[in-house]
């Protein structure tokens, strides 16, 4: 039976902290908690950087150095290399956002190409990955994906974008690295859902190296798992399963009220938490066929994953089964399934820092939206301080 305190050690957790780290979250967890703060900060850093105001610094040494590892790959390597001593592997996310030009999405697909030889060449580095709409514009995907004829223009945008991608794929194929897509909105999803389907059906035929990402607050994500498998076990592939619970839950709800069509997206948290764990089991449940990626901040679902890993007689460090939280979130769970030996990964974004606002931004958001989650993080960070004042204390007294 699975100890229900295996995410408690804080002292595991938050090794790699120092003091002064240590407060810097706790200050930036408490401000988390507090919604209207949050809005007005975001607000007053867009307001900033569009008139040039010199706030970078303050950005860099509060929020950027919380939830991104550096500037370069580079400024990376110190924090990949001290979270792989500890047994935790790394993906390096370039979270540059809002490109538009062929151009950009011609250097954008290079960058993530030198990422991919990057991982090759870094033991610590267990993935690499892409944004969809990072090397195409979302309007040729949301296109393809409803079926919306197009024009010769953009017939021809829509071929450099699937070329993009098979070159990713083929390069990540090439080197023996892990490649996963992430998810995106609903509208432009299938187009992606289809092209990686695509390039699963190409590039793991003897083993997985190109994952997909389903984002488990759709309600249809089980089924449409479920008919991925049946075609994989028919057509002689591997499926690479990236599960996630969801990032985009309010314009989804907005839109489809909008435009009168019913919600893609679960009637209630506990619902897309049933369909996580749901997807979650299924995968566990045919590692034969579906290497799985788990990608949550949840203590259940963790809990239940490592449940069924018991259960089934499955190692801890089996490969076909990875344990994902973001850079600066939920260390509890990532150093403590890597001290137990199991896949742990954190998702490491980098890039310069004002490019990198939307993303912080959206953790921000994302820290105060989900219910319970700033509170969690803030009580270990928390304890954790209360633990280390008391060993100090120990100590001057023995002294």
């Amino acid at each position: 039976m699975i100890r229900k305190k295996i995410f408690n050690n804080t002292k595991a957790a938050f090794k790699l902290k120092s003091d002064s780290e240590l407060d810097r979250a706790i200050f930036l967890f408490g401000l988390m908690g507090r919604p209207s703060l949050v809005k007005a900060g975001s607000a007053l850093t867009k307001f900033s950087l569009k008139f040039h105001l010199p706030v970078e610094g303050l950005i860099k040494k509060t929020i950027f150095e919380q939830f991104c590892g550096g500037v370069t790959e580079k400024d990376c390597e110190p924090v990949t290399q001290k979270m792989y001593s500890e047994n935790l592997h790394a993906i390096l996310d370039y979270s540059v956002e809002g490109k538009e030009t062929e151009e950009e999405f011609d250097a954008a697909m290079e960058k993530k190409l030198s990422l991919i030889e990057y991982a090759k060449d870094h033991d610590e580095v267990s993935f690499a990955m892409f944004k969809p709409t990072g090397i195409g514009r979302f309007e040729i995907w949301e296109k393809v994906s409803e079926k919306i004829s197009l024009s010769d223009a953009e017939k021809q945008e829509w071929e450099n974008v699937r070329k993009r991608v098979e070159t990713l794929c083929q390069r990540a194929y090439d080197l023996d690295v892990r490649l996963y897509a992430d998810g995106e909105e609903t509208w432009m999803q299938t187009a992606a859902d289809e092209l990686m389907e695509e390039m699963m059906r190409k590039y793991n035929k003897e083993k997985v190296l190109i994952y997909n990402t389903l984002q488990c607050y759709r309600w249809d994500r089980l089924e449409y798992l479920k008919n991925l498998h049946e075609k994989a076990k028919k057509e002689g592939f591997k499926i690479g399963a990236k599960i996630v619970r969801g990032a985009y839950m309010e314009k989804e709800n907005a839109r489809a009220k909008k435009l009168g069509y019913p919600t893609p997206i679960c009637e209630s948290k506990e619902a897309t938490d049933v369909n996580f764990n749901s997807v979650m089991s299924y995968c566990l449940n045919h590692l034969d066929d579906i290497n799985v990626f788990i990608g949550t901040h949840n203590e259940v679902s963790n809990y239940l994953a490592l449940q069924i890993m018991e259960d089934r007689g499955i190692d801890h460090d089996d490969p076909r089964i990875w344990f994902s939280q973001l850079f600066g979130m939920s260390d509890h769970l990532s150093y403590n399934l890597a001290r137990k030996e199991y896949n742990a990964v954190k998702l490491v974004p980098f890039g310069p820092v004002r490019d990198v606002v939307p993303y912080l931004l959206r953790r921000a958001q994302e820290n105060t939206s989900v219910k319970g989650q700033t509170g969690r993080e803030l009580s270990l960070l928390l304890e954790e301080r209360k633990r280390r004042k008391g060993d100090k204390s120990v100590k001057h007294t023995r002294e």
